[in-house]
């Protein structure tokens, strides 16, 4: 069996973008985040900017702290599908429970609408 060096890396570029639309988006700045995840701010802004790779720890800090899914990133060939679809995806995240009742209830309206025009 030949073992040969694998020269895959990853791109942090997207998940860096995914993790500072969550930072924004709970009102944090970069520099509240660098103190919790206890990091220098410009360390986060180069995370979240120019796709530098975080230690472990700090990625694993970061995403469950603001509940990114990684699968999307790391699996891209399980998420193949509409683009839409998967901007949708990525919007959910951002929603409370509240909001995605209201998501919920819109499509179950849209999908009796169409099952009533369908008929």
């Amino acid at each position: 069996m030949k073992i040969e060096r694998d020269e895959r890396r990853f791109d942090f570029h997207d998940i860096g973008l995914a993790i500072k639309r969550a930072r924004e988006a709970s009102g944090m700045t970069q520099e509240q985040l660098a103190y919790i995840v206890d990091r220098a701010p410009r360390t986060i802004m180069y995370n979240e900017n120019d796709g530098q790779h975080p230690s472990l720890n700090t990625f694993y800090q970061m995403v469950t702290m603001f509940d990114i899914s990684v699968d999307q990133y790391f699996y891209p060939s399980k998420n193949k599908g509409s683009e839409c679809r998967k901007r949708i995806d990525a919007m959910l995240g951002f929603l409370d429970e509240k909001e995605l009742k209201i998501v919920e209830a819109t499509i179950q309206a849209m999908k009796a609408a169409k099952e009533t025009e369908d008929a």
